[in-house]
């Protein structure tokens, strides 16, 4: 089975030659979870162009500084991939800015937040776990979160995953569609994370939010966690 990764944003340039590319991340994430699955990248950030969604087996669609309602040229055809694959019954997850185009392709809405940006450890309140994530509920996950952007509406049939009093649309299942969405990053580790926020000290964050966020970050996370339930997401819905 093959999960084809939709790369939409690029490591920061002043911190690229320290880290591996997103879906390299994501790669090392589920493969721990499910070490038979394959991979492909598609690079809509690097002018690739998507592939017929219903010829694929599952997709992910990676996070990125772009806003759903940016006028980037691969926008659009991407929010348009993600319709063809839910009327395709292509299992998808999102993560991020992929949480957010996801929803807002059918059928939410995505805003810039008044609340401004969410950095360091977050930590949701699961509402509930579907039959697919194989383990007893946990109260809580905590993950690394870098986003301003929120989804403020749910799309028609999707239903609340985890939330917080900052996210309140934190992960999403969207019912009949057999997608899910989460706005936080398993796939960033606390070294990956605290690079991040120092390269954007000043531009647009705080030197004492960036410090706050890293110092959250000493804190049990639960990034493999949620590794765990991508592998089952796709497998179960295969």
């Amino acid at each position: 089975m093959k999960l084809t990764i939709i790369e939409t944003g690029l490591v920061p340039e002043a911190i690229r030659q320290d880290f591996e590319d997103y879906p390299a991340m994501f790669r090392q994430l589920i493969s721990a979870a499910d070490p038979d699955l394959q991979y492909e990248t598609v690079s809509v950030i690097k002018g690739q162009a998507l592939p017929d969604a219903a010829t694929l087996d599952a997709v992910l669609i990676t996070g990125s500084p772009a806003g759903v309602y940016d006028s980037d040229p691969w926008i659009a055809p991407l929010m348009q991939f993600i319709r063809d694959a839910a009327e395709a019954g292509v299992p998808q997850v999102g993560i991020c800015f992929g949480h957010q185009v996801m929803a807002e392709a059918l059928g939410g809405k995505v805003i810039k937040s008044p609340k401004g940006w969410g950095i360091g450890r977050h930590t949701y309140e699961m509402k509930a776990c579907p039959d697919w994530i194989g383990e007893a509920c946990p109260k809580s996950i905590s993950v690394p979160v870098s986003h301003q952007d929120q989804v403020v509406a749910l799309p028609p049939g999707a239903s609340v995953l985890a939330a917080s009093e900052f996210t309140p649309y934190a992960a999403i299942d969207y019912g009949a569609v057999p997608a899910m969405s989460f706005q936080c990053h398993p796939e960033f580790n606390a070294d990956y994370s605290a690079a991040l926020y120092t390269a954007r000290k000043g531009r647009p964050l705080t030197e004492d939010a960036v410090k706050t966020a890293i110092d959250s970050l000493e804190e049990p996370l639960d990034n493999q966690r949620l590794g765990n339930w991508i592998a089952a997401f796709v497998r179960n819905q295969t």
